[in-house]
């Protein structure tokens, strides 16, 4: 995810092209899952849910998960509500390009998880390829971002988060799960790194260390 700041350079409400969802849109992910006592974890009902996640400040009302979907020039041609916009179009793909944590009614957290053949930036990037994952494998899944909504951290939001994209994931069709926590070696991460996840917390799901591919940094597979 990125800072935001950027320049629009497209009109308001239009989105590129090549962005655009092919053959329609189809119904999202639907089954429960109980991921923790009182966290619940779904598929989202609208990019609505979302606003309340993400806020409007910080690095997600920035991002909008589109960091590591969109190239550089995508990424910097479109402003934050632009963004917003491609989030929503692809609630409505199928499979969901993630799950949302709620307690009780509310939603308070998000998790970005989908086929890794979607996130196009991420394909690309040396810190999150290994020579285990061709890159157009349709059966290979990535967990790519958590987000907790403010005032509901360290509650298992991020466990059940992680719970419910692995259950996402198989649903799917996945036969693999992978992520790209950071690998802190002992040191705080910083929160601008921790969106990734913590190699403890996919450990703690049985996810297994696969490359690192370079200081603080891993990549790490679940076999579905």
């Amino acid at each position: 995810m990125v800072d935001g700041g950027s320049t629009r350079r497209l009109p308001p409400g239009t989105l590129p092209a090549r962005l655009a969802v092919p053959g329609g849109m189809s119904a999202p992910f639907q089954p429960l899952v109980l991921s923790r006592p009182s966290v619940h974890v779904t598929a989202c009902r609208g990019i609505e849910e979302l606003d309340e996640v993400f806020g409007s400040r910080g690095q997600a009302a920035h991002c909008w998960c589109q960091f590591d979907r969109l190239s550089v020039s995508e990424f910097e041609a479109l402003d934050d509500e632009q963004r917003r916009d491609l989030l929503a179009v692809e609630l409505r793909r199928r499979p969901a390009p993630g799950v949302v944590a709620r307690l009780g009614t509310q939603p308070v957290g998000w998790c970005s998880v989908a086929p890794r053949t979607r996130f196009g930036r991420l394909r690309a990037c040396a810190s999150m390829t290994s020579s285990v994952t061709a890159g157009d494998d349709p059966g290979v899944w990535s967990v790519t971002c958590f987000v907790v909504r403010h005032g509901f951290r360290r509650r298992g939001v991020e466990q059940a988060l992680l719970a419910g994209a692995v259950e996402h994931a198989r649903s799917g069709g996945a036969g693999w799960l992978e992520g790209y926590p950071v690998d802190s070696d002992g040191r705080k991460a910083t929160p601008g790194e921790l969106y990734r996840g913590t190699l403890a917390l996919f450990r703690a799901a049985g996810f297994e260390v696969v490359a690192r591919p370079r200081s603080g940094r891993a990549i790490v597979r679940l076999e579905l």
